[in-house]
């Protein structure tokens, strides 16, 4: 009797503990406008049966934002849930691979949660947050990018102060954007091949690169390689019964647009639209992988964006044939109103997310970090994931207790914006270069989201009290250091607001 109650006993704990300990699949696209996505815009003129069908099992965020309108930043507050307006590079891209490490050395991030509860965790694609390559004299880089520079690396040696160094066990994929230099792929430390050659992408950006790098060849590359790690977690497989996080950050449908000859001219928009076409077949493939691998029930898949889609792709000329990749929202890539932030979100959780699922409560990438501790079980130090808020309870059908009343935007434009509920107030900041600084001078706008989703009728001057309030409200989480109750941090950067 008591042999069968200690076997019925270990059933329920290991039950409860593989329930507790959910795989976490979370796919960033790069540059992928909301409207791009046909579950989200009913005109939108690229068909993605794979998205659609991941919305339709799970959960459909309709307010889910970036934490800010480019690539870079946006990332940092993915991986430290934390606004990138705190950081010291505020929303300032790094400019191509050999850039300096962006997160902080004692920063905490969604991949050392996980890891500390007993996670496998692994990135498949594109970091584009820094690291710190080795140089034949052993002195940093400078910071202007030129041959000189190059020629200073040794890639023979390990890269530091990237993902490894960040929590995650393994990585493969390339150091930024896709045309962005060096053009190579890199595999924990180390890149897979030493460059010998100077290619270039568009737009047109010569430098060291790897002989057999291609870029039409990285989307597939990556989205094999992440089939590879999932079906090791399956039943037989290597990594067999260990919970796993895949942070899967693609290429596309960032430029270059290099969609390959299968997915060439099967959309009526060129190459961006036939570029989506081949994200939406490779985010299919990443699922099937985890329904063959008997992995369904027990992992968590989201799929969002980091930004709004790109103004050098020239998306005015999809709109004149009725395709609008930010759907009805103002704006773009690098834009403080919501097409530059305002994401696809979907999240499919077989068994416990219910199925054709819709919410429209405001969320942020930035809340992933609270989302996987609340899930585990991990307790966040207050020094730590200063912005975020878990959406656990939202993937559950349930109310929050925590709820998120106000979200903060980031833009490289010399902008910061807040939202609070039907209310986004957008005022004039330190935020990015000196030479934006310079270039781009704006006034302060407020906006009804609710009634004007567009941002068409700027209602500033008619509601002065709102604007006092909403900016009184930005100074103090500025000033904060957070936004989320706790004691009160320190920036790492000197972002303030224009009177």
């Amino acid at each position: 009797m008591r042999i069968i109650f200690v076997l019925l006993f270990s059933f329920f704990f290991l039950c409860v503990s593989e329930a507790a300990s959910p795989n976490i699949v979370f796919i960033l696209a790069d540059d992928m406008g909301y409207g791009d996505v046909s579950l989200l815009n009913e005109n939108s003129k690229i068909k993605t049966p794979r998205l659609d069908s991941l919305g339709r099992e799970g959960i459909v965020f309709t307010d889910a934002h970036a934490g800010c309108s480019v690539c870079g930043p946006s990332r940092y507050a993915v991986m430290t849930g934390r606004y990138p307006m705190r950081n010291h590079k505020k929303a300032t891209n790094n400019n191509n691979g050999f850039g300096l490490p962006v997160i902080e050395a004692n920063r905490l991030t969604v991949a050392q949660i996980l890891k500390e509860k007993g996670y496998d965790t692994a990135i498949f694609g594109k970091w584009h947050l820094g690291m710190t390559w080795a140089t034949k004299d052993a002195k940093a880089l400078g910071e202007v990018l030129n041959e000189t520079e190059w020629q200073r690396i040794d890639y023979s040696k390990p890269i530091a102060d990237g993902p490894l160094s960040r929590g995650f066990d393994h990585y493969f994929g390339i150091p930024a954007s896709l045309d962005m230099v060096p053009y190579l792929f890199i595999e924990n430390e180390y890149v897979t091949e030493i460059p010998t050659a100077v290619k270039q992408n568009d737009p047109p950006r010569p430098g060291p690169a790897g002989e057999k790098f291609e870029p039409i060849d990285v989307l597939p590359v990556l989205t094999e390689k992440a089939r590879d790690y999932i079906r090791e977690h399956s039943h037989g497989g290597k990594r067999q019964g260990k919970p796993f996080f895949l942070y899967l950050p693609l290429n596309a449908p960032h430029t270059p647009l290099v969609p390959t000859t299968h997915w060439q001219r099967k959309t009526e928009i060129g190459n961006y639209g036939d570029f989506c076409l081949q994200v939406d077949d490779s985010i299919g493939r990443i699922i099937d992988a985890v329904d063959q691998s008997g992995l369904k029930e027990n992992t968590l898949i989201i799929f969002t964006a980091d930004n709004g889609c790109a103004t050098y792709i020239k998306p005015k000329q999809f709109e004149e044939k009725g395709h609008f990749p930010s759907y009805i929202y103002r704006g773009y890539k690098g834009d403080i109103y919501d097409g530059g932030h305002r994401l696809p979100f979907f999240a499919r959780w077989s068994g416990t997310i219910k199925a054709q699922s819709i919410s429209n409560e405001l969320i942020g990438l930035v809340d992933l970090a609270a989302t996987c501790a609340e899930i585990t079980g991990y307790k966040i130090p207050d020094n730590s994931a200063e912005d975020s808020i878990s959406f656990l309870p939202l993937l559950l059908g349930k109310e929050p207790q925590n709820k998120r009343t106000e979200l903060v935007h980031i833009s490289p434009k010399n902008q910061l914006a807040i939202r609070e509920g039907k209310w986004k107030l957008i005022v004039p900041a330190n935020t990015g270069t000196k030479k934006m600084q310079k270039q781009n001078v704006f006034q302060r706008e407020l906006y009804d989201m609710l009634a004007d989703s567009s941002e068409k009728n700027n209602l500033a001057k008619q509601e002065p009290e709102i604007v006092a309030k909403m900016f009184a409200k930005l100074k103090t989480i500025l000033d904060a250091g957070r936004s989320t109750p706790g004691i009160p941090q320190k920036n790492n950067s000197d972002v303030t607001l224009e009177p």
